[in-house]
């Protein structure tokens, strides 16, 4: 296992991002929930707000845990091409369209509803837990590219290595501290790997988030 939890693993990324502490140029996003946990110990060593980019999983209409895709909160949709190929657009579009109900929902509840800032000559770190398939971090990609980003850096503790690989070639940096020969499951890279709440978001929101 890389860390004990989210917060040493948090306090241990945020050493390797050092060069971006204070400037006014640079802007933190977490993915919710559990990157907002990393997102906070990171926000703390740079002095930065931390903000949130809203994605949601895409699972097969068969196995809802069995991720296929990913939809990004600017509209983007992110297929498993094979997967899409298999189950048909028509079968898939009613997940597709409650998890666009449940993404409106967390942009209600984390941010008030208020949109992705525009990030023209920003460059946007986007912070998660631990990078498995990429899926939901290439959604969130999507959307800051739709933001106009100038530059995007990757930053999470942990990650398989043949998706960090491919992310390298999407944006301009990638920050993973470990990247283990075999990689199960973003929870099996900590001992200790609680479920985050709406509420823990919420409040840590209203203490680390944009003013």
């Amino acid at each position: 296992m890389s860390f004990r939890d989210r917060t040493e693993a948090g306090q241990a990324l945020a050493e390797k991002l050092k060069e971006y502490a204070g400037r006014d140029d640079v802007r933190l996003f977490a993915l919710p929930r559990g990157g907002v946990v990393i997102g906070v110990e990171i926000a703390k060593v740079l002095g930065l707000p931390l903000d949130l980019i809203v994605t949601r999983k895409l699972g097969a209409p068969e196995n809802e845990e069995y991720a296929i895709g990913s939809l990004a909160e600017t509209g983007q949709v992110i297929w498993n091409t094979e997967e899409l190929m298999a189950h048909g657009q028509k079968a898939l579009e009613p997940i597709l369209e409650r998890e666009r109900k449940e993404a409106e929902r967390r942009i209600q509840k984390y941010r008030g509803g208020r949109p992705l800032p525009d990030l023209s000559g920003k460059t946007a770190i986007i912070i998660d837990d631990g990078i498995a398939t990429g899926l939901t971090i290439r959604a969130a990609i999507a959307a800051a590219k739709d933001r106009q980003a100038a530059k995007i850096v990757l930053a999470a503790p942990n990650g398989a290595r043949d998706t960090v690989k491919d992310l390298k070639k999407q944006v301009d940096d990638v920050i993973v501290l470990e990247k283990p020969l075999f990689y199960g499951s973003v929870g099996g890279q900590y001992e200790v790997f609680p479920q985050v709440t709406d509420e823990e978001v919420i409040e840590y929101m209203k203490i680390y988030g944009p003013k």
